[in-house]
């Protein structure tokens, strides 16, 4: 019988979103196969985060695509995104958490790629004059993906009802990325 990639790598994601602690046995078990079958397939716990970062980031730009961000105003197309994504928030949410994606010459460009048209519709939000320029589209881009990462936790967590993840992220980033005509307090 051939092993089902997908459902194991599934399975992985679904466990290690919920105890990124986990260890391979308990990734084993959770796919319903051996230790032995599952590092014959992954040879080690970096080999399956690998596999689940290039999960992750081909959800992740297929939500990019399904939002259709360079259609109507910035602010609907962040909307239709954290909708898009909201069902790889979790698996997004623990890859956040994975230091060694992010360093060195691995990285996969998958990141870049995605934070390329993000901040591609922040800027774009900023010229049409709907979102604050004092605030870069580097870091609107990074906020998003911290709310998102909390999001996907607190809804895990149950802190916070599933109902509500993308009208609390979007309040939450827009709140704070709209442009308003009101003067900026001064710092004490």
């Amino acid at each position: 019988m051939a092993l089902d990639r997908d459902l194991v790598l599934r399975s992985a994601a679904a466990l290690l979103t919920r105890k990124s602690t986990a260890t391979m046995d308990e990734v084993a078990k959770a796919a319903g196969i051996s230790r032995a079958t599952l590092h014959r397939h992954f040879a080690g716990r970096d080999a399956l985060v690998r596999a689940l970062e290039a999960l992750g980031i081909a959800e992740c730009e297929a939500a990019l695509d399904t939002a259709r961000l360079d259609d109507g105003p910035a602010g609907e197309a962040v909307r239709r995104l954290v909708r898009a994504i909201e069902p790889s928030a979790a698996l997004l949410a623990f890859l956040y958490t994975e230091n060694q994606l992010f360093e060195g010459e691995q990285q996969n460009q998958g990141w870049a790629r995605m934070d390329e048209r993000l901040t591609g519709l922040f800027r774009r939000g900023q010229q049409d004059g709907e979102f604050r320029i004092d605030l870069t589209p580097a870091w609107l881009t990074e906020a998003l993906y911290g709310l998102l990462a909390s999001g996907a936790w607190a809804v895990a967590e149950g802190r916070v009802a599933s109902k509500d993840f993308t009208h609390m992220i979007v309040e939450l980033l827009l709140g704070g990325a709209r442009r308003t005509d009101a003067p900026r307090r001064e710092e004490s």
